[in-house]
């Protein structure tokens, strides 16, 4: 459904496009940012690509895309950004959740900005969802507020007696804002947690050990995108005694 919303609304936003775009260039410049892998990103991807075509644009014919990845490296997006917007592209597209939202409004205040985002106001993305102003619109997943509402539904369906965990990246946004959500919503459950960190792929493999070796019932992952694709947190629970059902993203 979230990528439904996102190809929609960048497809609602590039229907404005022909007549100003073709007017500058005969295939127009689209900047594609991202703080994911072109690997982890295969099905999004796809669905963004199919989303252009739709409106007539594909790459390499009637558009002409350039991607920055980061790879999980946050640090590297504000450099990455400004690439792309050196290159003064029609648009900006960056899906990679807020961190690579972050670093495209930082890069631009004139390139029009299509984000996906988990709390756009709080990230101080938009002014407000109905009139976000400035050169950037998205779409806002809204889950940034419902980290102790996923402990609670994920609480009523796991054990008591063991702990349960919250999985976040300290290269997050708000990975500390968060975090406390988690720990006051444990301690209000009466449920014994532990905190756990991780930006890199060693890091996760080292996390879901521990997470094992604790017994824990159930794990809370923070919708962060270095942590929030499935397959790569799932492989790591697999790989341990924890199975996927464990897990749930907020």
């Amino acid at each position: 459904m979230r990528r439904r919303n996102f190809i929609a609304g960048l497809a609602s936003t590039t229907a404005g496009w022909p007549l100003v775009a073709r007017a500058q260039h005969s295939a127009p410049l689209i900047g594609f940012l991202s703080s994911r892998s072109p690997e982890d990103s295969k099905p999004h991807l796809a669905g963004f690509l199919r989303g252009l075509e739709a409106f007539g644009y594909v790459d390499g014919k009637t558009a002409t895309i350039e991607y920055r990845w980061a790879k999980g490296q946050y640090d590297q997006l504000p450099k990455l950004a400004s690439e792309l917007a050196n290159l003064h592209p029609t648009i900006i597209a960056a899906p990679g959740g807020t961190p690579s939202a972050v670093a495209a409004k930082l890069a631009t205040n004139t390139i029009p900005i299509f984000f996906v985002s988990s709390d756009s106001i709080q990230e101080g993305l938009v002014a407000s969802l109905n009139q976000p102003g400035g050169n950037i619109t998205g779409v806002d997943i809204m889950s940034g507020e419902l980290t102790g509402k996923r402990l609670e539904l994920l609480a009523r369906v796991v054990s008591s007696s063991r702990p349960v965990a919250f999985l976040t990246n300290p290269s997050g946004q708000r990975s500390s804002s968060r975090t406390k959500d988690f720990e006051g919503a444990a301690r209000s459950l009466d449920r014994t947690f532990i905190v756990v960190e991780a930006s890199n792929d060693a890091e996760l493999d080292n996390i879901f050990s521990k997470l094992a070796e604790n017994n824990v019932s159930g794990v809370v992952v923070e919708n962060d995108p270095f942590l929030r694709l499935s397959a790569r947190t799932s492989d790591r629970a697999h790989g341990t005694a924890l199975n996927c059902s464990d897990l749930s993203y907020s």
